[in-house]
């Protein structure tokens, strides 16, 4: 007996095949949604640790910006400790200098010489007096210059005949004159110690 399939089979055959196909098509759907939450997962957490990273370099950069700023107010109280120490030896030095510089004066002035005035301005001392001679004078240029501890760079600004009358009503001629000396940079103490250490070495 033969059998005969009258039912439309290809029809059949499309409506498995379109099935297939939608079925095909959001199994891949669900995989591209899979993926993509899985990315989206990784990106998120990627983000969470580098946020992270962000806030502990955030955390030590305001850390070391903390302790610049220490050691900037640091180095400013330094360089004001410094200029206080340097105020208070040159008030010494200037406090000593007077002495020094009369004692120089007295020690190097030569006979003949008598000095009238002496006015400092800084390290510049101006001398005005009275020579009885201009040798007298040179002289006293010479001494100040070559063996003076003290005093350096003697400078003659200014010499006139004077005729002065004395007690007895006498004329005497004498020579007013102005000069001007540098008082000298006191040398540091650290230079002295090198000397001082090498002949402590050689005894």
């Amino acid at each position: 007996m033969i059998l005969i399939n009258l039912l439309p089979h290809r029809e059949e055959k499309r409506k498995r095949r379109k099935t297939a196909f939608f079925v095909g098509l959001g199994v891949s759907a669900l995989v591209g949604l899979g993926i993509a939450a899985i990315g989206y997962a990784v990106l998120m957490q990627l983000t969470s640790d580098q946020q992270g990273r962000n806030q502990y370099l955030k955390a030590e950069i305001d850390r070391l910006e903390i302790q610049i700023k220490d050691i900037a107010n640091l180095r400013a109280e330094i360089e004001s400790l410094k200029a206080r120490q340097k105020a208070v030896e040159d008030l010494q030095t200037d406090r000593n200098t007077p002495v020094h510089l009369l004692n120089e004066l007295a020690k190097h002035t030569p006979e003949g010489v008598y000095l009238t005035s002496i006015r400092q301005a800084g390290q510049v001392v101006t001398i005005t007096g009275i020579a009885q001679t201009n040798e007298r004078v040179s002289e006293f240029l010479r001494s100040t210059a070559r063996a003076s501890e003290w005093l350096e760079r003697p400078e003659l600004v200014e010499i006139r005949l004077a005729n002065l009358t004395t007690n007895n009503r006498e004329q005497k001629r004498l020579f007013d004159f102005s000069m001007r000396v540098s008082i000298k940079q006191p040398q540091p103490e650290a230079q002295s110690v090198p000397g001082a250490a090498a002949k402590t070495n050689k005894s």
